[in-house]
């Protein structure tokens, strides 16, 4: 099954999206309808929908999208992991159609210490009860603080979203990749090969600047821990879906076949658990 393990749905509104650059070309609706033809035109037989809004209200949106629609096999929500409600509100999202993981906007956090605090670490360790995985969504100066919150909690899976965000854009690697090599020693580690080209300039990135990226991404964490994401329609900033697909698919040329299918799909199945 190959699978676009990260993707987003919403419904435009500035007060809830106001992260959205006004006038791009994001900003609109974005659904169901609009993602399945690409979907179709790459043969691709599914997706991940991620949270767009950190609100309760956001996990019974995308699970009702979910319910509707065969090929949004999972669901990764929102709880407030600092919430002393946090069991609560972990067991209510997982009792939701194809509710499968939780994310926080840890790189929207001003906090330098947000992840290394006694709440957020009591809600993660609620999530490996109820059968959740936690994507790691951070800029690349968290992630020493990723790294320990990994070691801390060696039976939860994590997946790190966008390759930590690397600034690509500004030609540094060297840091990034010393910092990709270390959290990949930890087994409960994975990571999504997806946000690379908004993390480059959106006008002219070329692809010769992404792939030192990957190529770092590939020797740290093989291909049993690398899922493939699109971020859309995030991407669409930078890049169109179809851009991003053929990319990847040539990076993952040189791969055996099983290797590539792992990549595509295989891995987010079995660290989402969709098949279930």
């Amino acid at each position: 099954m190959r699978i676009d393990s990260h993707q987003h749905f919403w419904t435009y509104d500035p007060s809830q999206y106001d992260w959205i650059p006004q006038g791009s070309n994001i900003h609109r609706d974005f659904g169901p309808s609009d993602l399945k033809p690409l979907l179709d035109s790459v043969k691709l037989d599914g997706c991940v929908a991620v949270q767009a809004r950190q609100s309760l209200a956001e996990n019974d949106y995308l699970c009702k999208l979910a319910a509707q629609h065969d090929w949004i096999r999972g669901v990764v929500g929102w709880i407030d992991l600092r919430s002393e409600q946090v069991d609560e509100q972990a067991a209510a999202f997982r009792a939701l159609p194809k509710a499968v993981g939780v994310r926080h906007v840890v790189q929207g956090e001003t906090d330098p210490e947000f992840m290394a605090r006694a709440p957020f670490r009591r809600g993660i360790s609620t999530l490996q009860k109820h059968g959740l995985v936690y994507d790691i969504l951070i800029f690349e100066h968290q992630l020493d603080d990723a790294i320990a919150l990994v070691k801390a909690f060696p039976e939860q899976p994590f997946v790190i979203d966008h390759i930590a965000k690397p600034r690509i854009k500004e030609k540094s690697i060297r840091a990034w990749s010393e910092k990709m090599t270390e959290i990949s020693h930890y087994a409960n580690a994975s990571i999504k090969l997806s946000g690379m080209v908004t993390e480059a300039d959106h006008s002219t990135w070329k692809l010769s600047e992404l792939e030192p990226y990957w190529e770092v991404v590939l020797q740290a964490f093989g291909p049993d821990r690398i899922l493939f994401g699109s971020d859309w329609p995030v991407i669409r900033l930078a890049s169109s879906y179809e851009r991003w697909i053929e990319i990847v698919s040539r990076w993952l040329d040189r791969l055996t076949p099983k290797d590539r299918e792992k990549i595509w799909g295989e891995n987010a199945t079995r660290f989402y658990k969709l098949d279930r």
